[in-house]
């Protein structure tokens, strides 16, 4: 799965590095420790790309309780053409949603969890920005009111995340993201195909503090390593 995940990057250099035409106009801050329910900036196709705010836990437009949103923060890649929460939005309401890393944890017993943080290689001192597979759909509450959100597709882990979570969010390719947010593709089978582990080679991770287990928690210190681990 994918609870937890982090966005420490300037609107402008998400701007450059997904192709956004009309950035946003606020600054947004930097956020190390992204929780299921809060608001993120995540990327849409309209011709062309452009930034939304939405909340994190996909609401479907159905939906009799917004609630539901926090059961739904993540989409099982498997059979999702075809789940009535995901199916109309895997066809026509497909997103990214930009990251610079994420959070698992490995269960050594009962009471304890150990935090880790993955990114992707990184070619100089900062972690580069990638984008997961999302979907996301709108609903409206009985005065008209709309209700923005979103999911992060899942799929089973590569090599570096198997001893640790048996689930990773599919990150997509830079390659491929154009198709993924394709406003004419329709057909499930080319978006199916990508929805699969990330190459573990391109990935590393590091143990880090517990503090990211409290979601009011924020910060650079998150991200430090933790000496005598990985």
């Amino acid at each position: 799965m994918c609870g937890r995940y982090s966005l420490t990057r300037t609107v402008k250099e998400l701007s450059e590095r997904f192709d956004i035409e009309h950035a946003l106009t606020e600054n947004l801050p930097l956020r190390y420790n992204v929780a299921p329910g809060q608001a993120l900036p995540i990327i849409t196709r309209h011709s062309p790309n452009q930034f939304e705010i939405m909340q994190w836990g996909l609401v479907p437009s159905w939906a009799k309780d917004p609630k539901i949103g926090y059961q739904m923060i993540n989409a099982r890649a498997e059979g999702i053409e075809q789940k009535p929460s995901f199916r109309k939005p895997f066809r026509s309401q497909r997103c990214i949603v930009p990251a610079t890393g994420f959070y698992e944890w490995q269960k050594i017993n009962t009471r304890q969890k150990i935090p880790y943080y993955f990114t992707l290689n990184a070619h100089n001192t900062e972690s580069p920005l990638f984008g997961f597979a999302g979907l996301y759909d709108i609903w409206y509450d009985s005065n008209g009111n709309k209700l923005k959100t979103y999911t992060i597709i899942t799929t089973e882990a590569n090599e570096l995340l198997i001893p640790i979570h048996d689930r990773m969010p599919v990150i997509l390719s830079p390659a491929d993201e154009d198709l993924w947010l394709d406003p004419d593709l329709h057909d499930p089978a080319p978006l199916l195909g990508l929805l699969k582990p990330y190459p573990a080679a391109l990935m590393q991770l590091r143990v880090v503090s517990q503090l990211v287990n409290k979601p009011q928690n924020e910060g650079p210190q998150l991200l430090e390593p933790i000496k005598g681990f990985i």
